[in-house]
């Protein structure tokens, strides 16, 4: 059976990477590779690919959860190499309703974005 909170966590980096309109390649790679590495299934996942733009974020109910469900948003966002503004505001959002300062997001994107 599948874990929920891995499920629920997949499910918000499937909304990210439509949150600019369009999955593009590499994120769909990156969301192939991951799903395999949480033994999600690939018709689950195409099926949640097909219906990402209808997806609402779930916030994760404890901090470490919410501490490492931004990074994973914040390293999918940056797998094209770029931050859309969609992209971008849709962080900037979920930050904050994690409980993140706008000053804690931006270091937080800034420590991500690092070479």
């Amino acid at each position: 059976m599948l874990d929920p909170i891995k499920l629920e966590h997949f499910r918000n980096l499937v909304s990210l990477s439509a949150a600019d309109g369009n999955i593009k390649d590499s994120e769909r790679i990156a969301l192939s590779q991951i799903a395999f590495a949480r033994e999600i299934p690939l018709e689950r996942l195409n099926i949640m690919l097909s219906k990402a733009s209808e997806y609402a974020y779930l916030i994760p109910q404890n901090q470490k959860d919410r501490e490492t469900q931004l990074g994973e948003m914040i390293d999918l966002a940056l797998i094209d190499g770029e931050l859309s503004p969609a992209e971008l505001d849709l962080i900037n959002i979920v930050g904050g309703k994690l409980g993140f300062s706008q000053s804690e997001i931006d270091q937080i994107v800034r420590n991500h974005t690092k070479p």
